[in-house]
C-alpha cells in the first residue's frame, strides 16, 4: 500500500461512515449480528471457466510426483465403517468438502451432505441447516448444559441404519433445540491450495508483515491481535503462537492449527470419525459401534512393499496438501485488464491490503518448489477483532469469539459461499459483513462504501479474477 493513499483512506471514512447500518439477525438460528445489506456494485459472480486450481506445484521431481498423486487419490477416496468411519462423522471422504472448483478446494454447489445421511441405508435425518445447494458445514455448540463453553464440534450424522455398521444405533444430537437457543454456529471448510507455501513462512516474515504500516494500521483501528502462550502459560498479544513450541499456528478460520499434518490428523478424526497417530481414541466409544479395533491409519512398518505404501492416510492427505499449486489468477476475466489493475490498486488505497497482504516469501524448504517463494496469498495470516457481526462465541486456543484469521483470498473468483459460517454467496454482501461494531474492519469496509460505484465494481472484478 503506498503511504501516499492514505489521506485518501480518511477522508474516504469520514464520507462512508455513516453507510455503516448494523441490526440483529438470528433467524437462522446462528450466533452473530449481520450488517444491512448495502446496495451497490453487484458481485460479478463465481467465475466461470476451468478450475483455476488443483494441479501440484510447479518444479516437483518425480518422486514428490508420485507422493502427490498418492495423496490425492487418498484425499479423494469415500470411507466406510469397515475402515473405521464414524461411529458420528460430517462426511466420508476429505475430497467431498473440498472440491470446488476441483480437489482441494471448498463447498461445491450441490452439497454431498444432503444426499449422504441417507446413503447406503443411512437412518439420519438432514438437519434444516443443511440444504441441497447450500454449503458443507460443520456444526458447533457454543456452550454445554451447564453454561460452559463447548466450541467443538457435534458431528451431524451416524453410521446407524447402514449395512457395514449392523447393530449400531446412535442418535443425532438435536440440532432443531440447540438452534432455537441460538447456540449453534457452524464453519465451511477452508481452501488447502497452496498450503504447503503457507506452511512453509516463517514465522520472522509474518511478525515483520504484523509491525508494517503501523500509523496506517493504528489510524483505521486494525489491530490485528494475535495470541502467544510463552512459559507458564502467561498469554500475551504479541503473535499467534502454538502453545508449546511457541511458533506461529496458521490454519484454520481461527489460525488454531500449526502443521498440515496435525490439520489433517484432527479432521480426519473430527470430520470423519476416522482415528490415527494423532488421534488415536474414538469420539464415540459406543461399544457396539466399534468395527476396527484399532487406530485406524496408521504408519506401515511391518510389510509395506514401497515408501508410498508405508504412509499413513494423514500423511499422505498432508504431502498432498503441502504440493498442491495455489490458484491461478485470470489477467482479465471479469471486467477486464484494466478495471482489474484499477481494482487492485483501490484494494490497497482503501486499506484491505493492510490485512489481506498481498505477498509473503516462504524460507528455505527441503522441498526445492517449496524454497524462497513468493506467495501470494491476500493473508497476513494472524488473527483479528471482526466485531458483534461475525462472532461466533467461540474460542480455539487464545483466538476469542470474535476473532478469526485473516482469510486468504486466493482462488476467491472461483469460490461460492464466504466468510467462517457460509452465510452468503454474494460477495458484495460477504465485504458488508465485516462493518459491524467492534470490527477491525469497520473503517476500511466504509471507505470502500464510499467508493463511486464503478469504482467498487473494479475492486470486485480484481477480487474475482484472483
Amino acid at each position: 500500500m503506498k503511504r501516499s493513499a492514505i489521506p485518501l483512506i480518511l477522508t474516504l471514512i469520514l464520507v462512508g461512515s455513516t453507510l455503516a447500518l448494523v441490526g440483529c439477525s438470528k433467524s437462522s438460528g446462528e450466533v452473530g449480528v449481520s450488517v444491512v445489506p448495502y446496495v451497490g456494485a453487484p458481485d460479478p459472480g463465481v467465475r466461470a471457466g476451468a478450475a483455476s486450481a488443483g494441479l501440484p506445484l510447479p518444479g516437483l521431481t518425480q518422486s514428490e510426483l508420485a507422493f502427490f498423486n498418492a495423496g490425492k487419490d487418498e484425499f479423494e477416496e469415500p470411507e466406510d465403517a469397515t475402515d473405521g468411519l464414524g461411529p458420528t462423522m460430517n462426511l466420508d471422504s476429505c475430497s467431498g468438502c473440498h472440491s470446488q472448483p476441483s480437489t482441494g478446494g471448498t463447498s461445491p454447489t450441490v452439497n454431498p451432505q444432503f444426499e449422504f445421511a441417507t446413503r447406503d441405508g443411512a437412518a439420519d435425518q438432514v438437519p434444516a441447516f443443511i440444504t441441497q445447494n447450500g454449503p458443507v458445514r460443520e456444526a458447533r455448540f457454543v456452550k454445554n448444559p451447564d453454561g460452559t463453553p463447548d466450541g467443538g464440534v457435534h458431528a451431524l450424522f451416524t453410521i446407524t441404519g447402514r449395512p457395514d455398521a449392523d447393530g449400531c444405533v446412535l442418535a443425532q444430537p438435536d440440532f432443531a433445540t440447540q438452534q432455537a437457543t441460538y447456540n449453534v454456529i457452524f464453519r465451511i471448510p477452508t481452501p488447502v491450495f497452496g498450503a504447503g507455501l503457507i506452511e512453509q513462512i516463517p514465522d520472522s516474515a509474518i511478525l515483520a508483515n504484523k509491525n508494517s504500516y503501523a500509523s496506517q494500521k493504528v489510524a483505521l483501528g486494525i489491530a490485528g491481535r494475535a495470541n502467544m502462550v510463552v512459559s507458564g502459560n502467561t498469554i500475551s498479544g504479541l503473535a499467534n503462537k502454538n502453545g508449546n513450541d511457541g511458533t506461529i499456528a496458521r490454519f484454520g478460520w481461527k489460525a488454531q492449527n500449526k502443521s498440515l499434518l496435525l490439520f489433517s490428523g484432527e479432521a480426519y478424526n473430527v470430520e470423519m470419525g476416522i482415528t490415527n497417530e494423532l488421534f488415536q481414541t474414538e469420539r464415540d466409544e459406543t461399544s457396539t459401534c466399534q468395527f476396527v479395533s484399532v487406530p485406524n491409519t496408521v504408519t506401515n512398518i511391518t510389510d509395506a512393499a514401497t515408501p508410498i505404501d508405508a504412509l499413513s492416510a494423514i500423511e499422505k492427505f498432508s504431502i498432498f496438501m503441502r504440493l498442491l499449486a495455489p490458484p491461478t489468477p485470470s489477467p482479465d476475466t471479469p471486467g477486464g485488464t484494466d478495471s482489474i489493475a484499477r481494482g487492485r490498486q483501490l484494494f490497497a488505497d482503501v486499506g484491505c491490503a493492510l490485512c489481506h497482504t498481498p505477498t509473503l516469501y516462504t524460507g528455505n524448504a527441503t522441498v526445492a518448489a517449496l524454497r524462497n517463494k513468493p506467495v501470494n496469498l491476500f493473508s497476513d495470516l494472524l488473527i483479528h477483532d471482526m466485531g458483534v457481526g461475525l462472532a461466533d462465541g467461540v474460542s480455539q486456543g487464545q483466538a476469542g469469539p470474535r476473532e478469526f484469521r485473516t482469510a486468504p483470498l486466493w482462488g476467491l473468483g472461483q469460490r461460492i459461499f464466504f466468510l467462517h459460517d457460509g452465510r452468503t454467496s454474494d460477495l458484495a454482501q460477504a465485504i458488508q459483513e465485516h462493518l459491524s461494531s467492534g470490527s477491525e474492519a469497520s473503517a476500511v469496509v466504509s471507505g470502500y462504501n464510499a467508493l463511486p460505484e464503478i469504482q467498487q465494481s473494479d475492486v470486485l472484478n480484481f477480487l474475482r479474477s484472483l
